[in-house]
């Protein structure tokens, strides 16, 4: 992992990743949670987060995180709560 890091962590600055959160120990409340670290990381919107993954520099990165890790990688939407009513 410390290959993928190393390679991948240019690409994530190139296209605007902000690093969220990076837990070794996540605490699971509920249901079953698989593997021994959770990043989140940021952007500006899915398409830049797509951008990202569907990069060549990225893809170039890629294959050593696959081989050094049974990992799953997902995008989710932004959420922005409604307006707060005074």
């Amino acid at each position: 992992m410390d290959a993928y890091s190393r390679a991948a962590g240019p690409s994530m600055v190139q296209d605007g990743a902000s690093i969220l959160a990076v837990d070794g120990q996540p605490q699971v409340l509920e249901g079953a949670w698989r593997g021994d670290r959770t990043v989140v990381l940021e952007f500006a919107s899915v398409e830049a987060a797509r951008a990202w993954y569907e990069s060549a520099a990225y893809e170039r990165a890629k294959p050593l995180r696959q081989v050094a890790s049974d990992t799953n990688a997902v995008i989710v939407s932004g959420f922005e709560p409604p307006p707060r009513h005074a």
